[in-house]
């Protein structure tokens, strides 16, 4: 079988999805298509917006089966086996959304056309639908990547410079260090990815992901379900969010209930607040919708898309999301939706012209080792083109 991961609710995930297909999203350990390449034992590919193909290309197959899931289903054991046993011409749901079609040798690109014999799913898997979906249900898919990724397998050991409670909940990769640390797993897992570090001081109460390569600063304070993705730095006061990779919150200062993308810097002394005055529902501006939503949550922080900064002292409000490519910076509350490539703050912004980001964006890539290429400017250059409506 060739396994192809098509994108489902992508408006609504916006603006986290305008640079990756609905599939690379983070929640838990692992990005769901890396949970389905496990699950499947299969490398899936991705059906996608045309402009995020080159990066994310679809592969098709003539001589198998092409299983068309859907990208916005986290999968589980029960699910991967009912979707392995779907024939040619069969299609499995969860009540009306699709979750897999199997289309046969035939190369279709509409995973949504055609006639299917359906099959009901009693998988119960999970779905990402709203971007606060990712922190709200972090902690169940922590729970199932941290068994999934370490069942049959030991821990490295910890050293006995730390204090730890639940030492049975706790994975250590290879290459990892953790020294003079306060880690808590009674209240759920947490795993220490290869080469990732806990420096001195920090308290880690669980479930709690640190990726590979990642760490966490002197005298760092989370609160599970908290992710931190591979590739980032991160200190201060981390209360339920997920951090997608490459991305850094060095220095102290509150993130809550909130997510942050890939590429993104938090300035030092930077705080959102996650929860209202009046303890109110928290509305999140929706792109899919074209106006703030009711998430029907109580705590609901930040939702910041890849490539976006803000400088020291920055103050965001409850239920703020800022779009791709924003530069924040000054003293005041910015206003509760930054539109993507905005630069400014609570005074006002200007357009972040396309130029100086492709100038930043290379000198952050070079930081890690990787090339700005013309594949990641032609992306950020369509998302630029896209979300301009939302300048004016």
């Amino acid at each position: 079988m060739n396994f192809i991961l098509f994108d489902d609710s992508r408006e609504n995930l916006l603006p986290l999805t305008f640079t990756r297909p609905v599939a690379e999203v983070r929640i838990g350990i692992l990005t769901i298509k890396e949970k389905w390449d496990r699950y499947l034992g299969s490398s899936c590919s991705w059906l996608t917006e045309d402009y995020l193909s080159a990066k994310y290309p679809t592969e098709f197959t003539i001589d198998t089966d092409n299983v068309w899931i859907n990208g916005s289903v986290c999968p589980n054991e029960k699910l991967a086996e009912e979707v392995m046993k779907l024939q040619a011409g069969q299609e499995l749901l969860a009540g009306e959304v699709l979750i897999a079609r199997n289309t046969g040798d035939e190369k279709k690109i509409d995973p949504s056309s055609g006639k299917s014999e359906k099959f009901e799913s009693h998988a119960n898997a999970l779905r990402i639908t709203q971007p606060w979906d990712i922190f709200s249900k972090n902690g169940e898919e922590l729970g199932r990547d941290f068994s999934l990724l370490t069942k049959g397998r030991n821990s490295h050991a910890l050293s006995s410079s730390n204090q730890v409670i639940g030492v049975e909940n706790i994975f250590v990769e290879e290459g990892a260090k953790v020294e003079c640390a306060i880690l808590n797993a009674s209240t759920g897992p947490i795993y220490i990815g290869k080469d990732a570090e806990i420096m001195e001081g920090s308290i880690v109460r669980g479930p709690f992901a640190l990726c590979e390569h990642s760490a966490l600063k002197l005298g760092a304070k989370i609160y599970g379900p908290t992710t931190v993705g591979p590739h980032s730095k991160v200190g201060g006061e981390v209360n339920n969010s997920v951090i997608f990779g490459y991305s850094n919150k060095a220095h102290d200062g509150f993130l809550g209930n909130s997510v942050i993308g890939e590429w993104c810097n938090i300035g030092a002394d930077s705080n959102n607040s996650n929860l209202k005055n009046n303890y109110a529902e928290v509305k999140l501006w929706s792109y899919g919708k074209g106006k703030f939503l009711g998430t029907g949550l109580v705590f609901c922080g930040l939702i910041m898309a890849d490539h976006s900064k803000c400088g020291i002292n920055t103050m965001f409000n409850t239920g703020t999301v800022v779009g791709v490519n924003a530069n924040i910076f000054g003293s005041g509350f910015p206003r509760n939706f930054i539109p993507d490539f905005s630069w400014g703050g609570a005074a006002g912004f200007t357009t972040y012209k396309l130029e100086d980001a492709y100038e930043v964006a290379s000198k952050v890539f070079e930081r890690r080792s990787k090339a700005f290429d013309d594949i990641e400017k032609a992306i950020l250059a369509k998302v630029f083109e896209l979300s301009s409506k939302y300048r004016k």
